[in-house]
């Protein structure tokens, strides 16, 4: 997915233009975001994304009011990406089974469009300082209410079928999610020995037992 692994500056672009103010405010907020992937939210400074965008420290105050607020505009385009390409990966159709539904969700968050080097450098450099930013904490969070339906929506479902007890459907999200943040800090500790394939045959076990007879390997 280009817009989570690289910024692209549109052809024809002059230092300090006033012409395109939307692109301008693009650029910045991509400009920030590989500053982040690259050194990290603290040495992410106005001057580094100055140099990175080839625009002014003026255009910062024009676009965001300063720093704080570019930052959160670079965590909600981040947040944003990322679920756009969730939901792409993940239509399925309607004829998919619920078991169908879960895993898509689990091999699209374990897949390089949206686990790689820069994106998990951003969201983990995110994470670390939501506690002290309201602004990066309103987009930082793994349980977004749409991806959280989808899963619990699903597993009431195979929770339906079997009659199995229906407090294991919050048990079933909560875990997968869960599970899955975990992925995202292993990768990011050790992207050469990582595995996709065996974390989310891991992730399907997980929920084998606690539905027995589906999630099968």
């Amino acid at each position: 997915m280009e817009s989570l692994n690289r910024v692209t500056e549109p052809k024809g672009r002059k230092r300090s233009s006033k012409r395109d103010p939307e692109a301008n405010r693009q650029l910045l907020i991509k400009a920030t975001l590989d500053t982040i992937a690259d050194i990290g939210v603290t040495d992410t400074s106005v001057s580094r994304i100055c140099e990175r965008s080839g625009l002014s420290r003026g255009m910062i105050h024009l676009h965001f009011g300063g720093k704080d607020n570019l930052l959160t505009a670079a965590a909600q385009h981040f947040s944003t990406e990322y679920y756009a390409e969730m939901d792409r990966m993940t239509e399925l159709g309607s004829d998919a089974s619920p078991e169908e539904r879960v895993m898509a969700v689990i091999e699209a968050d374990l897949s390089e469009a949206l686990l790689n080097p820069r994106s998990t450098k951003i969201w983990h450099a995110f994470r670390g300082i939501a506690s002290s930013h309201p602004g990066i904490a309103r987009y930082s969070s793994t349980q977004d209410p749409k991806l959280v339906e989808t899963l619990r929506r699903a597993f009431t479902e195979i929770a339906q079928q079997n009659g199995h007890d229906p407090n294991l459907v919050n048990d079933a999200t909560s875990g997968t999610l869960a599970l899955l943040e975990g992925m995202w800090v292993n990768y990011l500790t050790d992207m050469q020995v990582f595995s996709r394939r065996r974390s989310a045959e891991l992730i399907r076990r997980f929920l084998g037992g606690l539905f027995p007879g589906k999630f099968k390997l």
